[in-house]
């Protein structure tokens, strides 16, 4: 069993390859050698060698983590977030299995929200790199959203392929989070061997000037 010197870390995040399209509409990464193993070799002793690996992705691009830039031009970037609201918080997982619309009703029987990352798990990522995981997906709604972000919320993740309504151009629930400077993690996966609390939560992205997504190593800490 797990011990508070040796907790078990379960990973939460979608592998990027290359080819993988996260989200229709969106190039998929262009993954590749800008120096090869046999290529290095003329810099190096006799029986050196290393690969310089080149990568051409939308930020979009598997499990990512949205900052209030994405959505505000004078939201916070990347390069701007506090480690605190990203690394080793207290977590909830909110299980919606059955819902479309995942409403506020579904987070009111939780308890002292507040400081915490709450993580939705609604089975979708089980439909990652198909065509149905881009139809017809679970999503928040726009009372939950705002309930969260009355909840003084620390993060809100969800394993499905868009936290918002695709179909409302407004994206209330990008708005109302990153508004509130609430950080977003999208695309999850592995949720379901998640307890229902009492875990930590993990999803730091690359320290990036002037952008506001970034795909994260999204992992939890259960003792």
């Amino acid at each position: 069993m797990p011990t508070d010197k040796n907790p078990r870390l379960i990973d939460l995040s979608h592998t990027v390859e290359h080819g993988l399209v996260t989200y229709k509409g969106l190039p998929a990464p262009i993954i590749c050698d800008y120096l090869s193993r046999e290529a290095s070799r003329k810099y190096y002793a006799p029986g050196t060698e290393f690969q310089i690996g080149k990568i051409e992705m939308v930020a979009n691009t598997g499990t990512y983590l949205d900052s209030p830039f994405h959505r505000y031009a004078n939201g916070k970037d990347l390069s701007q977030l506090d480690l605190n609201k990203l690394a080793n918080l207290p977590a909830i997982k909110v299980s919606s299995h059955n819902k479309s619309a995942i409403d506020a009703e579904c987070f009111s029987g939780e308890a002292n929200l507040a400081g915490k990352a709450v993580l939705v798990e609604t089975g979708w990522s089980r439909h990652w790199n198909t065509p149905q995981y881009f139809e017809g997906h679970p999503f928040l709604t726009e009372d939950a959203a705002k309930f969260l972000a009355d909840s003084g919320v620390a993060l809100v993740g969800i394993d499905s392929h868009n936290i918002d309504d695709v179909g409302d151009l407004r994206r209330p629930v990008h708005s109302i989070l990153l508004g509130h400077e609430i950080p977003i993690v999208e695309h999850m996966t592995n949720l379901t061997n998640l307890p229902a609390s009492e875990f930590r939560f993990f999803a730091v992205p690359v320290k990036v000037k002037g952008f506001g997504t970034f795909p994260v190593r999204a992992f939890a800490s259960v003792v």
